[in-house]
């Protein structure tokens, strides 16, 4: 919390609505002075949680306009603390003008996302929460809002908390064992033990699948297509985006660069890339078709989820098997068998050695509500989901990587103080997740994301 001199808690103004004109602007304050600087400028005594007329007026007397002005007070409001809203016309003048008289008066401009980094340091939210604000504001699709709305009612970390608690409460249990050595210890403590860390695992497992889902609801789904030349890449391209956007043409090589697309399937963002088609060294044409192929290389390296299109009647050839060997770690892919029309094949999905298949046809558009669904699965479009970020996703692998130490080292009856202390670590990395334990770098990472006035 910044203070200012002798430690007083620092009273902030900013404008709570987006840059533009608007019909309506908001003016927020928070802090032990927005009330006497909004008795300053409206010359009202609000009533707490009541909407009031009033003229809003510069430190000289002069007119600024004209609107509402509501007080809530601490603890009862966003921040905490006492809170202060001009409603106003949403001229940005206007809006600058009450900024500039509230910092006159006493206030000093916030920072960006500080009136929700003080609801988080004043116990109204928690971390998770606080970053679901964010994702609220930036949802991209129905389904993003309502999983960040999920998120900011404390789905997730209810989940969370509930995982923390049967930790903490193992950790307890075992630490008090400590004291006492192994003929002390009762017959059947480490297998009861170790099967308290196996469901503990399982509940981790479950809560990190539901958090892969939430990632890809708040920053989208990356999606690559990459493949020989003239295998239909870009008719799929095409097919997916539902406009013609890449030149198709049976000539081979017809695309050169990468061509970025942004779309949704099923209300999730897409961000979709067509490649120029790979082929060995020796088949190379010119200097262009090669920077073309090592940009569809490069950009293999960003996927969520790669698409490698081969015709239905090819086998996989080298540069086919390169790309399924360098998609990146937690990646996924799927075989993309092309041009099923002009083998007159029906449509399907199929699992064989190289992994799944989705048979198609780009032209006909058959087998692409498979594609679809094979990019986001049922469960990836909200229904109960929440928004989660990639630190969550982060935190809680290496918090099931500890349990999952914790519980060999009990198994080959290892010392106790060797599992005591993964277990530890296991709760530091649930606890950066909500901020119950947190640093100053991270919450400067989070917060300076959100916009001004909020």
């Amino acid at each position: 919390m910044n203070r200012g001199s002798g430690g007083r808690v620092e009273t902030i103004a900013a404008a709570a609505t987006a840059p533009g004109r608007g019909a309506i602007g908001i003016v927020r304050l928070s802090g032990p002075q927005a009330a006497e600087i909004g008795r300053r400028i409206t010359g009202i005594d609000p009533t707490p949680r009541h909407a009031h007329y009033a003229h809003f007026r510069d430190a000289g007397g002069g007119e600024i306009d004209e609107g509402l002005v509501l007080f809530f007070p601490a603890p009862h409001s966003y921040t905490g603390e006492d809170m202060l809203e001009l409603h106003t016309h949403g001229n940005p003048v206007i809006l600058d003008q009450l900024v500039a008289v509230a910092v006159s008066l006493g206030a000093r401009p916030a920072r960006a996302g500080e009136f929700t980094e003080r609801a988080f340091l004043n116990g109204r939210l928690d971390l998770a929460q606080a970053e679901a604000v964010a994702d609220l504001i930036g949802s991209q699709s129905a389904e993003g809002a309502r999983s960040a709305l999920a998120s900011l009612r404390g789905e997730f970390s209810t989940q969370l908390r509930e995982v923390s608690d049967r930790l903490r409460r193992l950790r307890v249990d075992m630490e008090a064992l400590l004291d006492f050595s192994e003929d002390d210890i009762a017959p059947g403590t480490r297998e009861r033990q170790c099967a308290d860390l196996g469901t503990l695992g399982h509940g981790l497992e479950e809560i990190l699948a539901n958090c892969r889902r939430g990632v890809v609801l708040t920053e989208g789904l990356k999606v690559v297509i990459l493949g020989r030349p003239n295998a239909g890449k870009s008719s799929l391209f095409n097919r997916l985006l539902r406009e013609a956007r890449a030149i198709v043409n049976e000539t081979p090589g017809t695309t050169r660069d990468a061509l970025r697309a942004e779309m949704q399937i099923r209300g999730v963002p897409v961000s979709l890339i067509d490649t120029a088609g790979l082929r060995g060294p020796a088949q190379a044409g010119d200097p262009i078709e090669r920077e073309g192929m090592r940009r569809a290389r490069e950009a293999l390296a960003w996927a969520d989820h790669v698409l490698l299109v081969v015709p239905w009647d090819a086998a996989l050839n080298e540069e086919d098997r390169e790309v399924m060997a360098g998609k990146p770690a937690g990646a996924q892919i799927t075989l993309v068998r092309s041009k099923i029309d002009c083998g007159e094949m029906e449509p399907s999905e199929r699992e064989s050695k190289e992994g799944w298949e989705v048979w198609l046809s780009a032209l006909t558009g058959e087998g692409m509500e498979l594609l679809e669904r094979r990019l986001l699965p049922a469960q990836e479009q909200g229904g109960g989901a929440y928004t989660a970020r990639r630190r969550h996703v982060i935190g809680l692998e290496t918090a099931r990587a500890h349990i999952v130490e914790a519980e060999r080292l009990l198994a080959r009856n290892a010392p106790l103080e060797l599992t005591a202390e993964q277990l530890r670590l296991a709760s530091r990395h649930l606890d950066q997740i909500t901020g119950e334990y947190t640093t100053e770098d991270l919450l400067g990472d989070i917060f300076r994301r959100f916009c001004i006035g909020k």
